[in-house]
């Protein structure tokens, strides 16, 4: 893009959409972006989903423009692709999207009044529900509840989307003592494989590793259920660990290396007791 060729400066929008424009031009253009179609940058933009998501909870706005500005590119990319296809262009894809929200928000855009938010929500599903039946039926199928959950989502998320699809045709418990009573009986057949696995010679067969993995599994596919009854994301749940795990982990480290020692330089038990030493502090 030679900004000569233009009568004024772009800005915004159209400034990115210009720059992806000449990027994927195919005499000027990079040879990288050229070549690039939907399902090669797809693992780009989940990484940048998640650089978003990690600049928000570590509460770093000046990270957050930068990557929330990726991840627009990364969209604008998709819309390039779309427009070299001839399939779609960024403007069908911001109108379509503007108006979906425009359909789904009548008590904003329209006359109709909702009473609360749980008003909102349930029209909101019952019509989302109303599209994915219709979409099903179209390609003739028979319409579930489970219907378009994305298979990409990560497993725990994925996992909370079905569990919540499915309770809003009934099937859920309604006491969350049934739900730990559940995980006691997945975990007890956990504990059985487990104590099969002990027993067995290496190498382990097939049949007992696919029992593992599906017993462990279940036990993981309760705990997020759990998270959904106490209203606590399981997924932010687990990151929030993974980054109080990091920390703990580092100060262990931090003290062994004015030490002159590494982890793997001292015994599993003395290990312990400086995690608990470090947890004891109050390290998060």
């Amino acid at each position: 893009m030679n900004r000569n060729d233009q009568k004024g400066p772009l800005k915004g929008t159209e400034k990115l959409l210009a720059v992806m424009a000449r990027l994927r031009d195919t005499e000027k253009g990079c040879p990288w972006d050229v070549a690039q179609d939907f399902a090669t940058i797809t693992k780009y933009t989940l990484e940048e989903v998640y650089e978003v998501v990690e600049a928000i909870e570590r509460q770093d706005m000046a990270a957050l423009k930068e990557e929330l500005g990726d991840l627009l590119f990364q969209i604008v990319f998709y819309a390039q692709i779309g427009t070299d296809k001839k399939l779609f262009s960024f403007d069908e894809i911001a109108d379509a999207a503007a108006e979906k929200m425009i359909e789904r928000h009548p008590h904003v855009f329209e006359d109709k009044k909702l009473d609360d938010h749980a008003a909102l929500m349930k029209m909101w599903e019952g019509d989302k529900q109303a599209k994915r039946d219709a979409k099903t039926v179209a390609q003739g199928g028979t319409p579930s509840a489970l219907d378009d959950v994305a298979h990409a989502l990560p497993a725990v998320t994925r996992a909370v989307k079905l569990q919540s699809r499915a309770a809003r045709v009934g099937f859920e418990w309604t006491d969350i003592k049934d739900i730990f009573a559940k995980l006691d009986e997945e975990i007890a057949e956990l504990k059985e494989v487990v104590a099969e696995r002990q027993t067995k010679k290496e190498p382990l067969d097939l049949e007992l590793v696919d029992r593992l993995t599906e017993e462990l599994g279940d036990v993981m596919f309760v705990v997020a259920n759990l998270g959904r009854k106490l209203r606590v994301d399981p997924e932010y749940a687990l990151r929030t660990t993974n980054r109080k795990f990091e920390k703990r982990f580092h100060s262990i480290e931090g003290t062994l290396a004015q030490q002159g020692k590494k982890p793997q330089d001292v015994g599993l038990d003395e290990l312990v007791a400086m995690w608990n030493t470090v947890r004891k502090a109050g390290v998060k």
